[in-house]
This record gives C-alpha cells, structure tokens and sequence, in this order.
C-alpha cells in the first residue's frame, strides 16, 4: 500500500515537474520572440546607411555636375540616386521617363546619370523663375515639372499635404495606371501619382550623407 502511494507521489512529482519545464521553456521562447520584434521594430527606425553603389558613384556625379558648373548639389544628387534605386541597376538615378521614355528604358549608369542631372538643372532652373523652395524641386525630381507651377500657386512653399493634393489630382486624370496597383494597403494610397514622401526621404538621405562626410557641412546649406 505505502508503495503504491509512493509511486503515485513520485508520479505526480514527475508530471509536476515535467509542467514546470514545459512552462519555462515556453516562457523563453515567447521571451525571445518578443526581444526579437523589439529589435526588428527598433533596426526599422534607423536611417538606411548610404549604399555602397552610390558612394562609387558620387565622384561621376559630381564630375558631371561640374561640367554645368553645379558642383554643389553633389550631395543633393547622391540623395536623390539613394532613394530612387541605391545605385542599383542601369538607370539608378531612374532617369528614363524624365527623357520621354519607358520606366528603366536607360540601361548605361553614366547616361542615367547625366540625363538626371539635366532633369534635375530643369526643375532647379524653373522653380528658380517660379520663385518656390528648394524642396519643391527635389519633389518635382519625382513629380514632374508641373508641380511647380502647382506649388507656386499656392505660396510657393512645398509641404506633404501639397504634393498629395497633385497627387491626387494627377491620379484622377488617370486612375487606371496611378492606382498604386489596386492596394488600397500601400501608405500613398489615393494619392499614387508619385511619392507625396519624396522629399521627407531626399532630405534624410542629404542629412546622412552630410553626416558621413562632415568635413564639407556647408555644402548642404549652401542649397538648402
């Protein structure tokens, strides 16, 4: 009789026991999923580090620049090839329908390049004769040239809220080709014309590669 209640006391320390352990290691692997979406949510706040692809070719941009006597929106150049490709593929600076073409129609870095450049030095000179700010322009880069004339209809001054009233204007002209692809989950949705962001991201890439390369801070303020 006493053995039998031994055995059944060792039993049920053995089950209580094997619930503990299981319990724990539960514990930890929730523990450790947890600690792991913390550092996923934290590394996605971080700013991109400038890609190794734009750095090699910040010394063509800025030979290129020089030769329309614009050296000094190397950085603003180098931002904007960050956002739009991070010097990836045959038209990193995505400039192929600034020229009349296909989306990624250019297929020769250093044509991309300077066809960027031109379609950047239109929209630096007109927004000059249009009297509007400096971050207008960087968003025409993404918007086309008319959305300085939209801007210097209203002030003169580009805000997030402006470019997603282009945006959605620009849209509406065409909805079956600016629709973000039909997911109303993408964060421009309505506004699909573009990106109504643009600028918010050029600035952050400008302030990274000023950061990076501090010896020469005036060259950012010397734009700006």
């Amino acid at each position: 009789m006493k053995r039998k209640k031994s055995k059944k006391r060792t039993k049920r320390s053995s089950n209580i026991a094997l619930l503990l352990f299981l319990m724990i290691f539960a514990f930890v692997l929730i523990d450790q999923s947890i600690q792991q979406k913390i550092e996923e949510k934290a590394v996605s706040f971080l700013p991109n580090p400038v890609s190794e692809d734009v750095q090699k070719y910040t010394p063509v941009l800025q030979m290129e620049l020089e030769k329309v006597n614009m050296e000094e929106y190397t950085v603003v150049l180098a931002a904007i090839m960050q956002q739009e490709s991070k010097g990836k593929g045959g038209d990193p600076m995505q400039a192929s329908e600034s020229a009349g073409l296909p989306p990624n129609s250019i297929q020769d870095p250093e044509q991309s390049i300077k066809q960027g450049i031109k379609h950047f030095q239109r929209a630096l000179e007109y927004g000059n004769k249009k009297n509007v700010d400096f971050p207008t322009v960087i968003q025409a880069y993404n918007m086309g040239i008319g959305y300085i004339d939209f801007v210097a209809q209203q002030g003169g001054k580009h805000s997030e809220e402006i470019a997603k009233e282009f945006s959605l204007e620009q849209a509406e002209k065409n909805p079956q080709v600016y629709n973000c692809g039909g997911d109303k989950n993408n964060f421009r949705y309505p506004y699909c014309y573009g990106d109504f962001t643009y600028t918010t991201k050029v600035t952050k890439n400008i302030e990274i590669l000023t950061a990076s390369n501090s010896e020469n801070p005036e060259e950012l303020e010397s734009v700006w």
